[in-house]
């Protein structure tokens, strides 16, 4: 198995952020497996999903209607309604899965990886993907 960390710097924006490119470099002439892709924060998760075309403000809207970002929230440190960040993992897990053949990506046409971080407070993400060869 080969592994690399990455460094994603959010700043202070909420969204997803494309980890695409990222994992195709990584996998890139390695042949047939699979790659997993693992964030170890517990405020943040991993989606597949079409990038662009307003998705990421979709996304956005959807997740805060889901978990509004309020003080309702038992656990209240942090930026207002941070709670909600917490509860993330339960729709965007911290990890996934996604076979590699001939060395490239198995996704759709229309599918990247993104990392979906609605936390404002932390500007670093860090992502661990893994290959393992088939």
């Amino acid at each position: 198995m080969k592994t690399v960390e990455l460094t994603v710097r959010t700043g202070s924006r909420r969204g997803p952020f494309d980890l695409t490119d990222a994992c195709a470099r990584f996998v890139a002439g390695s042949g047939d497996g699979l790659l997993a892709v693992f964030v170890p924060h517990a405020t943040a998760g991993l989606v597949v999903m079409e990038l662009g075309a307003g998705s990421e403000e979709d996304l956005l809207a959807a997740l805060d209607r889901i978990l509004p970002r309020d003080e309702r929230w038992r656990h209240r440190h942090g930026s207002p309604g941070h709670g909600a960040d917490h509860v993330v993992p339960l729709l965007a897990p911290p990890s996934l899965t996604v076979p590699v053949v001939g060395g490239r990506l198995v996704l759709g046409t229309w599918q990247s990886i993104a990392l979906l971080d609605p936390n404002p407070d932390n500007a670093t993400r860090t992502i661990r993907l893994s290959f393992l060869a088939g």
